[in-house]
């Protein structure tokens, strides 16, 4: 774990990131806010491609909490069975939509509490809900920012919610709500796992990740 960067540096960096896609887009296909909850539920140990692919037509039939009710479990078992633990996000889903159609007329909250309290909707999904949709800055941890914030110095913690507090107290505030993402699109395909890019990165002369394959 690198040690924290220093404001300068981490203004620098997001100045960087804002430059190259000033308006970074999350990747999971969605049509409105209940469908991006449930997509965001789905993609637990999953990658985002395979989530949209199994959501294509799912979305198409099951839109809305009743929809989705309508279908039924084993009907949206067969749209998502390609998904890693397909049956019990299917149970999930279900008892999230029925619980929002009974407590919250079909709609969705707009609050973390509210979110978290859903089946199969955890802090990283509420996050996710809160950013993309209501555009709060709420910070969605991932493996691709836990090991990005890591290596680089920007947000350093031992553990995911370690790191969400490192970003809300060293990320400048004007880049808060697209923080996240960046991070996100920077540690899934510059910054990765196993062969990270450091010749192509445009922070490579910032970050402290000691084993910079350049």
């Amino acid at each position: 774990m690198a040690k924290q960067l220093d404001y300068h540096t981490i203004r620098e960096i997001f100045t960087r990131f804002e430059a190259a896609e000033a308006e970074p887009k999350g990747e999971l296909d969605h049509v409105n806010v209940y469908t991006l909850v449930v997509a965001v539920a789905l993609s637990a140990q999953a990658t985002d491609v395979g989530v949209n692919r199994a959501t294509k037509d799912l979305f198409k039939v099951a839109d809305t909490p009743q929809k989705m009710l309508d279908l039924g479990e084993e009907a949206l078992i067969e749209h998502i069975k390609t998904i890693g633990l397909y049956r019990n996000k299917a149970k999930n889903v279900m008892k999230l939509s029925k619980i929002l159609v009974e407590q919250y007329g079909g709609a969705v909250p707009n609050s973390r509490a509210a979110l978290e309290s859903l089946p199969g909707v955890g802090r990283k999904t509420a996050n996710v809900v809160l950013n993309m949709w209501w555009r709060y800055p709420a910070q969605a941890v991932d493996t691709h920012i836990f090991r990005f914030g890591n290596r680089s110095g920007v947000c350093p913690g031992k553990d995911v919610v370690a790191v969400e507090r490192a970003i809300e107290d060293h990320i400048p505030v004007d880049f808060q709500l697209h923080a996240h993402h960046w991070m996100i699109l920077h540690g899934r395909y510059v910054c990765k796992a196993r062969k990270p890019m450091c010749s192509n990165c445009l922070i490579r002369d910032l970050c402290l990740f000691e084993d910079k394959a350049l």
